[in-house]
């Protein structure tokens, strides 16, 4: 551990201890699970007061790189790099009303265009047959109407995750995966439920399943978008006849 860490720079003490600790994290000098030394340790390793490493510490846990557990055999933990802070941070700024239903709309529409096009050029074999099954799932919640109108929903989500790990980069999937988790608080609120909604969003599926199977990336590309602004529509006219 004394190979990790150096004597912290003294005109900058706090910040630095911080990012020696999260560049040994994210670069896999510690691993997730491992557990940092003791207070009084780490303070001689940066030559720092326990004071100043209990608020990096704080800061780091903040960040959700480690967690700090109480009592016999506590101490602080390495969680490694997730998405669970930013998740948390979008809920909070989705509950806060900061960012809009029209935010989410606006910014899904052109990602998820973008990523339906990019799972066009990208699907094999096996990720045609998985998008088909999904689209068999949504065909049985269709015909079973209403009732199966949360199970259709769900279904809905996971094609377009699918479709983020067909287009083959980590960063779209887990941008949309942080959406998706969050913006359910919307469409409880304001998506409506009918057999005119049931039955268009399924033939959105079919149609972009269809596109991204023949591979062709702009019609894919645009279904999705038109498939985003159909939900936006949706949920603008509930919201719109609530505040009435």
């Amino acid at each position: 551990m004394e190979k990790i860490f150096r004597k912290a720079r003294q005109n900058r003490i706090f910040q630095d201890v911080v990012e020696q600790i999260q560049d040994a994290i994210l670069e896999g000098r510690l691993q997730a699970g491992q557990r940092l030394p003791a207070e009084r340790e780490l303070g001689e390793m940066f030559g720092t007061s326990r004071g100043t490493l209990r608020e990096a510490l704080r800061v780091l846990e903040q960040k959700g790189l480690i967690e700090i557990r109480l009592g016999v055999g506590g101490g602080a933990v390495v969680k490694g790099a997730n998405a669970d802070a930013f998740s948390d941070n979008l809920a909070m700024l989705i509950r806060s009303q900061t960012v809009s239903l029209k935010h989410l709309a606006e910014f899904r529409e052109d990602v998820e265009g973008t990523v339906t096009g990019l799972a066009a050029r990208r699907a094999r074999r096996e990720d045609i047959a998985q998008l088909r099954s999904l689209l068999d799932q949504a065909r049985r919640h269709r015909d079973a109407g209403l009732a199966e109108w949360d199970d259709f929903v769900r279904v809905d989500e996971k094609m377009h995750m699918t479709l983020a790990r067909v287009a083959r980069n980590p960063l779209y999937a887990f941008i949309l995966q942080t959406i998706h988790d969050n913006i359910h608080r919307y469409y409880e609120r304001f998506l409506t439920a009918g057999k005119e909604e049931l039955a268009e969003n399924y033939q959105d599926l079919s149609d972009i399943v269809a596109a991204v199977q023949a591979g062709d990336a702009d019609r894919a590309g645009r279904l999705a978008r038109e498939h985003v602004r159909r939900f936006k529509r949706y949920m603008q006219s509930k919201e719109e006849r609530g505040s009435g």
